[in-house]
Order: structure tokens, then C-alpha cells, then sequence
């Protein structure tokens, strides 16, 4: 594909078929990657990849702590306090709050981009049982065969994070001019504990969030690309 055509066709996938990736594709797409720039050369971030059983493993412990927390957040405030305390699926994310409140014109793209994704599922607003559902899909990857997550370290502060998102974005492209797809997750920051247990990550490095990959599944919910925002609402006029 030519540049245009990778960036335009690239999307979040969110059902990924069984097949494998194999390893030289998968070494090709991360030292392509590790192209991107980054603050002086400092490189500030690590990536713990999973795949295979390791991967499996990971994604069932991660939806058991999703439905866990889940539970908790359905029971009154009594209970809910007391399981919040002898819980083990309390987030243990490095990043507390993970999100804060969205100011009300991002708040309002974040809605109209899920309900376009609901709408492709044919989920109703109110089917929360639906809606749970498709959340849960995120902690098993989307069954993605490759799960990857994403470290910094925070004595770069804010750029350690934009070159993360350079890295991310180099990948995602690399694995999209290989016929893969990607998703980028947040959800996959929530929860350090499980990633600790299958891998030797340097405590000084913080989980940013986790990013599945393989190949797209035949499925309607890859076909979904939300709408992106006028370019003249980016543009800063002059004085």
C-alpha cells in the first residue's frame, strides 16, 4: 500500500480471527516501530508482548477482574465499600484517575462515537446486559492472538507519553501495511497486577494501556470508522 492508503484504511478492529501471527511478521512490525522519533532520542517507553498461551492467560485473568469490579459496582454502598476493600479487582492502574470528567465537546464525541459502534452491533442504548458484553471483549483482547502493552517511564513526563503515542502509531501502520489489524485500549491500563505476574517489568516504568493485534475477523464491527471533525475546527485562526 502507499502512505495514504495505509493511513486511511487503518481502524480500530475489534473481532480478530484465530490465525496466528507469526513471529518474523510480528519482529518486522515492532523494529519498523522502533523508526518512530521521540524526545532526543530517549526512547522513554517498553512493550511486553503476549502471545500465544501466555496471552490467553492474560486476557482470561483481566476479564475475571472485569467482572469482578463489575459486580462491586452493582451492589448497594455498604457491600459496595466492604468488596472494595477485601476485592482483589480494585484498578491498580499507574495512572490514577486513569480518565477525569470529559469537558462536554469531548464528552460529546466520545458519545457519538460509541453510539455509532452500538448502532453497527444493532446494541440499544439501554441494553446494559449488551453493552457489558461488548466491554468484557476488551479484556480478552477482542481475541486477538497478540496483545501488547505499552510502558513508560515517568521521569520524561508528558513527552515519555507523546512518544509513546508516536511508537503506537508507527506500529499500528506497520501492522496495517501487513494486512494485520489493531486496536489501541485504554481499557488495558486498568489493571497492572495480571501483566506483573507473566512478565518482568522494571518497577520504574508505568503501564500506560494495551494494544491487541492480528488478523481482522469477517465481522460488521470492523466495518465501523467513526467520522473524524472538520479540519477547520483543528485549525487555530491568526490575530
Amino acid at each position: 500500500m502507499d502512505f495514504t492508503e495505509v493511513l486511511k484504511s487503518r481502524r480500530s478492529i475489534r473481532a480478530f480471527s484465530d490465525k496466528p501471527v507469526d513471529q518474523a511478521i510480528l519482529d518486522e512490525i515492532l523494529l519498523e516501530a522502533l523508526e518512530s522519533p521521540s524526545s532526543s532520542n530517549t526512547q522513554p517507553y517498553k512493550f511486553a508482548v503476549a502471545t500465544g498461551e501466555t496471552c490467553k492467560q492474560l486476557g482470561n485473568e483481566l476479564l475475571t477482574k472485569y467482572h469482578k469490579s463489575n459486580k462491586i459496582q452493582k451492589q448497594p454502598l455498604p457491600l459496595k465499600i466492604i468488596s472494595a476493600i477485601t476485592s482483589d479487582a480494585l484498578p491498580d492502574s499507574d495512572f490514577k484517575p486513569m480518565l477525569g470528567k470529559y469537558p462536554s465537546v469531548f464528552q460529546e464525541r466520545r458519545m457519538s462515537t460509541g453510539m455509532g459502534l452500538y448502532e453497527v452491533l444493532g446494541i440499544e442504548r439501554k441494553d446494559k446486559k449488551a453493552r457489558d458484553e461488548q466491554m468484557a471483549k476488551n479484556f480478552t483482547f477482542f481475541d486477538a492472538p497478540v496483545a501488547i502493552f505499552v510502558f513508560i517511564h515517568p521521569g520524561m513526563q508528558h513527552t515519555a507519553l507523546l512518544d509513546a503515542g508516536i511508537l503506537m502509531q508507527s506500529l499500528m501502520l506497520s501492522a496495517t501495511n501487513k494486512g494485520l489489524g489493531t486496536c489501541a485500549q485504554g481499557a488495558l491500563g486498568i489493571w497492572r497486577s495480571p501483566i506483573d505476574k507473566h512478565f518482568s517489568i522494571p518497577k520504574d516504568y508505568k503501564l500506560v494501556c494495551g494494544l491487541a493485534l492480528g488478523y481482522p475477523e469477517d465481522d460488521k464491527v470492523n466495518s465501523y470508522k467513526p467520522k473524524k471533525i472538520a479540519l477547520d475546527e483543528l485549525l487555530i485562526p491568526e490575530k
